[in-house]
């Protein structure tokens, strides 16, 4: 989702992140709130005070989208959820949480906390902008904070807009899962009718572009092709998982995984294996145990005149949670692991045993195969009985 991230630092416990893509609206905004917004909001003042202004107003927005975002994260760690943390970027922010909630309870208390954050937000800034002249609150702050409040309410009643994964459609997917038992059921109503709202963003984007309001169409094409690829991404993560939870990597793996000698030189490994079998990553077996493995991307940083001398072993690389995997671990963590780490094969281990191989391939084909079988059919899920005290 993100491309390049850097964290600032924690809040609350929770890691807080800037995306690359939040520089870049961070700087448009400040040019735009100093040089349209307060200079027609609040005319003749000087250069720098609007630049000043402009500054502030857009800081201010993103503390509003963290407190925001911290809503969430604080709600998802009541409700027993564990948090990788909060990511600042070009359209606002994102609680990354590492699983989603297991109870429509808990999926709604984490969709709200973030509005209710807002909501008060909202309140607080409306009132400072109301008492603003009986306490002699300058006018450039009194037009900052008033713009904090309407665009926070602008947000607020975007954000609570039925469309998943906006906030609204999160409370209603909890509504729906509540009522009928199914999360699939509720994730596919959500989530269409979220790729529904994308699409009417585009619509009145090219609408705004026929009237001249080039800005405004730019956002909200920009926005509905957000929000309609997330929506129905969302729902393909929903199969996704649904299909491999419970199901253990033993059952997808090869078990009799094609292995390499630690001596054996990198033109046999090319030559005997490589060009055989077209794997990108070999295990390195030696006396029944797994001592490390090697993988092609290795192979092309040896020069090619060097690989009748150097050996498997002078390059080989330890095995690490990254390229290994329990053979009684789930294959959802399997699939995490792959995409994590951008690999498709990985060595399953029995202790420092060589059990089995597991490949993206073979997951994808019983996914594909399971979704197939299945699709027609929404088995209705018994849910816990909601009784956990918050």
């Amino acid at each position: 989702m993100f491309s390049k991230r850097f964290r600032l630092g924690s809040l609350l416990g929770f890691p807080i992140y800037l995306d690359l893509s939040w520089f870049l609206i961070v700087i448009v905004l400040a040019w735009m709130l100093a040089t349209l917004h307060f200079p027609i909001a609040l005319p003749d003042l000087k250069a720098g005070t609007y630049w000043m202004m402009g500054i502030a107003g857009t800081l201010g927005l993103f503390l509003s989208v963290l407190l925001h975002e911290l809503g969430h994260a604080v709600a998802a760690r009541r409700c027993g959820l564990e948090m990788r943390g909060i990511t600042l970027f070009i359209f606002g922010g994102v609680a990354e949480m590492a699983d989603e909630p297991q109870q429509p309870k808990h999926e709604f208390i984490v969709a709200i906390a973030g509005p209710l954050v807002t909501l008060v937000i909202v309140v607080l800034t409306f009132a400072i902008t109301a008492v603003g002249p009986l306490i002699a609150l300058p006018e450039p702050v009194s037009a900052v904070v008033f713009y904090l409040a309407v665009i926070n309410f602008i947000l607020l009643v975007f954000n609570m807009v039925p469309a998943f994964p906006l906030d609204g459609g999160r409370v209603l997917r909890a509504l729906l899962w509540q009522l009928k038992g199914s999360l699939r059921w509720a994730t596919r109503i959500t989530s269409s009718i979220g790729a529904g709202f994308g699409l009417f963003l585009i619509v009145m984007g090219v609408f705004a572009l026929i009237t001249g309001n080039v800005w405004s169409a730019i956002w909200m094409v920009i926005i509905g092709l957000f929000l309609r690829s997330a929506a129905n991404m969302s729902y393909q993560q929903l199969l996704v998982r649904r299909a491999l939870e419970g199901e253990p990597v033993q059952r997808f793996m090869s078990v009799d995984p094609v292995s390499v000698r630690s001596d054996l030189t990198l033109q046999a490994l090319v030559d005997d294996f490589v060009y055989e079998t077209y794997h990108k990553l070999y295990p390195i077996v030696d006396n029944g145990h797994v001592t490390g493995c090697v993988t092609t991307q290795q192979v092309k940083q040896v020069p090619r005149e060097q690989w009748d001398s150097v050996t498997v072993a002078d390059i080989a690389q330890e095995c690490t949670p990254e390229n290994t995997i329990s053979y009684d671990s789930d294959a959802m963590d399997a699939l995490a692991r792959m995409n994590r780490n951008g690999i498709s094969r990985l060595m399953v281990l029995d202790g420092e045993e060589l059990v089995g191989v597991l490949s993206l391939k073979d997951l994808l084909g019983f996914l594909s195969l399971k979704v197939e079988l299945e699709q027609e059919h929404v088995p209705v899920r018994q849910v816990n009985p909601i009784n956990h005290q918050d």
